[in-house]
């Protein structure tokens, strides 16, 4: 093995080599040791400020926060360790390999814990655990030349295998750079006293918008794409989005103009067409509307800018509660309405203020109509269940006092009878 090497221009290591190696193994063992005591000091204070800066929705990255820390502490250390002085080649490789998979291990546990594609994870590892290694024992020109060699020309453009994986690691970097950036911007303003929560998602959604627009221009820039050359297809783009994406763009203005002016707001109950719910969110291109039977109903932005909406909780959330009431035309009125106002004040939700009333409406072919009238203040809990409350109080109070409720009745008036019909003659017998 020792000639064999050596015929393939690879020194074999000598005594003092070991010795580095068996120091730069030591050195290894102190890192981890005081990485391992660092991470239960530090790893539980970053997990609370994580979850108290980002929240603790969906993604696990708080959960991770003590492994993130070890590994980070431990090629910290190493990394100092490795720049203190200029290492033998095996002391170099020991080191490298150390900080190497210290720093791959960080970078997955940091994209995992973002939710985020195991095979976004591991691409990314990957690439950080080959980087730094190359760069310990020598660095990247090797394996950069090798990867820049296999590939084509198209005009003026080299497409390589280096070119290919540097494109997918900036992708994936900047995707998990965008999504953390995105968590923590949301959450610090949510913790904004000062913002309602209608201007909380404008905000939220423009600080998205314009965190996307700066990834994807630091994205140019690290690919090195020339932006000159996408003036070509200006003209294409253009016309796609004017004709392709014209709703989608209208959508997404829609939906801005709707959060800036606030006449829809999350937590409205607002009425559309033949949908009646409360706004459980405004999205990028539709509105969600959940109604009282638990169904979502998702209305594009578009729709609530040009048609006619019906928002009962625009400038109050009160809303007043008609409920028809008919009595028989030989009941005591005055008892009957006075049974009707306390019914309705008998339910819970109807407010004190403005009392509930009760207004004569029309005299009916079988009944004399009423109409109750009722506030509540919370009408994204549905009017159902007050009517249903106030009708079965008000049925209790008509059978204890005799308040008899219309059933249809007719009047029939015969003109004329018609006239007998004389009974046949009979027989003669002969």
């Amino acid at each position: 093995m020792r000639s064999w090497l050596e015929g393939l221009g690879v020194t074999w290591p000598t005594g003092p080599d070991w010795i580095v190696a068996a120091a730069a193994l030591a050195a290894v063992a102190a890192a981890w040791a005081i990485a391992l005591f660092g991470a239960r000091w530090v790893g539980p204070r970053l997990a609370r400020l994580f979850e108290h800066r980002g929240g603790a929705r969906g993604e696990t990255l708080g959960a991770r926060m003590c492994d993130l820390a070890r590994y980070l502490i431990l090629a910290t250390l190493l990394a100092i360790v490795i720049n203190a002085d200029a290492w033998r080649p095996l002391g170099a490789i020991v080191l490298g390999l150390a900080i190497a998979g210290s720093a791959a291990l960080f970078i997955r546990g940091v994209v995992r814990g973002l939710a985020m594609p195991r095979i976004v994870a591991w691409l990314l590892a990957g690439v950080t655990f080959v980087a730094l290694l190359a760069r310990s024992v020598g660095g990247l020109q090797p394996i950069t030349n090798t990867l820049n060699r296999v590939g084509f020309s198209a005009g003026s453009m080299r497409f390589s295998l280096l070119s290919l994986l540097q494109i997918a690691v900036t992708i994936a970097a900047l995707y998990a750079i965008v999504k953390l950036l995105n968590r923590l911007v949301a959450s610090s303003i949510a913790r904004a006293s000062s913002l309602d929560p209608t201007q909380q998602l404008l905000v939220q959604k423009l600080a998205a918008i314009a965190v996307v627009v700066a990834a994807f221009l630091i994205g140019i820039d690290v690919v090195g794409i020339d932006l000159t050359a996408l003036t070509v297809f200006s003209g294409a783009f253009g016309l796609a989005v004017g004709f392709g994406l014209q709703k989608t763009f209208g959508n997404l203005i829609a939906g801005i103009i709707l959060l800036m002016d606030r006449s829809i707001k999350p937590g409205d109950v607002i009425v559309i067409g033949e949908s009646v719910g409360h706004v459980n969110k405004i999205g990028v291109r539709a509105v969600s509307i959940v109604t009282r039977d638990g169904k979502e109903h998702l209305i594009p932005n578009e729709n609530l800018m040009t048609q006619e909406v019906e928002n009962w909780s625009y400038s109050t959330r009160d809303v007043r509660v008609h409920i028809p009431v008919g009595v028989g035309y030989s009941c005591d009125l005055a008892l009957a309405q006075r049974l009707m106002i306390e019914a309705a004040a008998s339910a819970n939700r109807v407010l004190k203020t403005p009392a509930p009333k009760v207004w004569l409406r029309a005299f009916g072919e079988s009944s004399v109509d009423h109409e109750i009238l009722v506030w509540i203040e919370d009408p994204e809990a549905g009017i159902g269940s007050v009517r249903s409350e106030i009708l079965n109080r008000l049925w209790v109070l008509f059978q204890e006092n005799r308040i008899e409720l219309p059933y249809p009745q007719r009047d029939i008036r015969v003109k004329e009878w018609p006239a007998a019909v004389p009974a046949p003659a009979a027989p003669r017998e002969p």
